[in-house]
């Protein structure tokens, strides 16, 4: 299959462009920043703003699916990254009759995500990082999910919990709207993706993402995820 991926070069775009040309497929790297991205056999690098329309046209063309990884840093400005690059890729996917997104949000944007047993996650970390640090970002990520669910396309609102590196895949575990867990490895959020693409189990509706066999530090993940500059 000949996928776009959106945010390649990102923590998160890296691994699902790593794992895509594992599994065989052909991969069209969207980004700002075609030089962070060494040539692969199977790679296909295009120099697109995610939120331009005739940029994400032409990056497009051709594809059987698209994957957006698109991330942004937590401001306390007005975040437009997330609805208006969901807006400009939407439209291109049905002017080129391309059916198939899954794109990367969060388990914020499920009103009703409580995890079980975490009660510092939910009465501490939950409320100070992502409801006040995190809360233009995530308004942005509520207004992209609207934007995908008023088309006519076949997608996946792919929701992890709290981001963190892990050099590989784990024993992940994916429920429908949320899943019932604190932390997501990106490893494990790239490959649910590729395994949605196949599977095809969450069309239409959010996919919840959670890894349960290793954990991060706490600290660590809050210094890179929302304080450190890029």
């Amino acid at each position: 299959m000949r996928i776009a991926v959106f945010g390649a070069n990102g923590p998160t775009g890296r691994r699902l462009t790593d794992q895509a040309l594992a599994a065989g497929h052909e991969v069209v790297a969207v980004t700002r920043r075609p030089g962070s991205l060494p040539a692969r056999p199977g790679l296909t690098v295009a120099v697109a703003d995610a939120t331009d329309p005739v940029a994400v046209d032409t990056a497009i063309d051709g594809t059987d699916a698209v994957l957006s990884a698109l991330g942004a840093r937590f401001s306390k400005e007005i975040i437009t990254t997330y609805s208006a690059s969901a807006t400009a890729i939407t439209g291109a996917m049905a002017r080129h009759g391309i059916t198939r997104l899954l794109t990367v949000s969060s388990s914020i944007a499920d009103p009703n995500w409580l995890p079980t047993g975490a009660h510092f996650f939910n009465h501490v970390l939950d409320p100070l990082v992502n409801r006040r640090l995190g809360r233009t970002l995530h308004e942005d990520m509520r207004r992209m999910e609207a934007v995908i669910r008023q088309t006519d396309l076949d997608w996946t609102l792919v929701r992890p919990s709290g981001l963190f590196d892990h050099p590989v895949v784990t024993g992940y575990r994916t429920a429908e709207t949320s899943a019932d867990g604190v932390f997501t490895a990106r490893a494990d959020l790239a490959a649910s993706m590729l395994r949605e693409l196949e599977e095809r189990r969450y069309v239409r509706t959010a996919m919840g993402v959670v890894t349960t066999a290793v954990k991060p530090n706490i600290a660590k993940l809050i210094w890179n995820e929302g304080v450190k500059k890029p």
